[in-house]
């Protein structure tokens, strides 16, 4: 004969099910339900929403995991993708040290209004074209970028005439490019005729980056510090994140050192997307007093690993040479470039005769 349950337990269902309508108006917090004298933990209230990540964000992780397969196609691949996932797919690669010039064209969007590549790869070349067809940007980062020089930095001020927020330096060469282009952060004026500045038009003032507000440069010499405070007041260095307005103007998060400038489009995609593989994060040394703790496998493993970061500087270093001597070959064998070259070398000659 088939024992039912005990009138205890289908008592206490039977309340759990009258009240159960009761217990969603109410909003019941409590995530334990007593039945009988057993209690159990319920999964989550009836007021709680899981979380779950989205299918763009699932996707997006896939295509970053294997970003080095797709380099070769992106831009066949961006063609038809919108402009928020060509954004995540270019934050993607610049956490995974893989974006260049070649990456950023391929991404770019006339609709952008950020552009982040920090600690890139990419040179004066890819930022200047991009600029010029995202020449909407309001918050711009090239903080550690060795290969963007002072001619890219002009570039970017020289087109970008909405630019409010920018982020630089970091680095010896991103310090040194940034200095010399102070020049371009000051108002002045075109050749004009007049004896007053009552008697000059708006037109008559260069922009000098007039809508540039927020300047994040983390080590800023104290000489670049002071002319910017005499000669461009507007500019607020290194704000600090504060309720309160500073000069009249709200800091907004773009100018906030702590936050990312690309970290909204990577929001909901697994950190795990861009992690490099074959980087330990941590590497665990042996001791001396306990040699004999670690098994003779995991020592031979931690030593291959302590010699693969010792030995990851170089191959990168490789990489630059490999990738400049390629540029230099392109450039001795394209005849358009080869002409430019020598166009240049032929004006210093000339303006050095004179």
């Amino acid at each position: 004969m088939e024992k039912g349950p005990s009138p205890a337990l289908t008592s206490s269902l039977q309340k759990l099910h009258l009240n159960k309508d009761e217990s969603k108006t109410n909003n019941v917090q409590s995530n334990r339900i007593l039945i009988g004298k057993t209690i159990f933990q319920r999964p989550f209230s009836f007021n709680e929403k899981i979380k779950c990540p989205s299918l763009v964000s699932l996707c997006l992780g896939v295509l970053g995991k294997h970003f080095e397969d797709i380099i070769e196609h992106l831009s066949v691949i961006a063609a038809t993708l919108p402009p928020y996932t060509k954004m995540a797919m270019m934050a993607i690669a610049r956490r995974r040290k893989l974006l260049n010039d070649d990456v950023l064209i391929s991404l770019s969007d006339n609709s952008w209004d950020i552009l982040d590549v920090s600690g890139s790869d990419v040179s004066d070349f890819g930022l200047a074209k991009v600029v010029k067809m995202c020449d909407s940007l309001r918050a711009v980062d090239i903080s550690r970028c060795y290969r963007i020089t002072a001619l890219g930095v002009s570039e970017l001020l020289s087109h970008c005439q909405s630019l409010e927020t920018l982020r630089c330096g970091g680095c010896h060469r991103s310090d040194t490019a940034v200095r010399r282009c102070l020049g371009f952060l000051k108002p002045k004026l075109n050749d004009v005729a007049g004896d007053s500045w009552e008697e000059l038009d708006s037109k008559d003032i260069a922009n000098g980056a007039e809508s540039l507000r927020w300047l994040l440069w983390p080590k800023i010499d104290d000489n670049s510090r002071d002319i910017l405070a005499s000669d461009c007041p507007r500019i607020v260095v290194n704000p600090k994140p504060s309720v309160f307005s500073v000069r009249g103007f709200k800091v907004p998060n773009e100018a906030i050192a702590d936050l990312a400038l690309d970290e909204s489009f990577v929001q909901g995609i697994d950190p795990n997307t861009w992690v490099i593989p074959g980087v330990v994060r941590k590497v665990v040394t042996l001791s001396d007093s306990s040699p004999s703790e670690l098994p003779i496998a995991e020592k031979f493993r931690l030593a291959f690993v302590q010699r693969d970061e010792r030995l990851a500087p170089k191959r990168a270093k490789n990489v630059r040479q490999r990738q400049r001597r390629a540029e230099k070959e392109w450039m001795m064998t394209n005849a358009e470039a080869k002409s430019v070259v020598l166009a240049a070398r032929h004006s210093k000659s000339l303006h050095g005769r004179t």
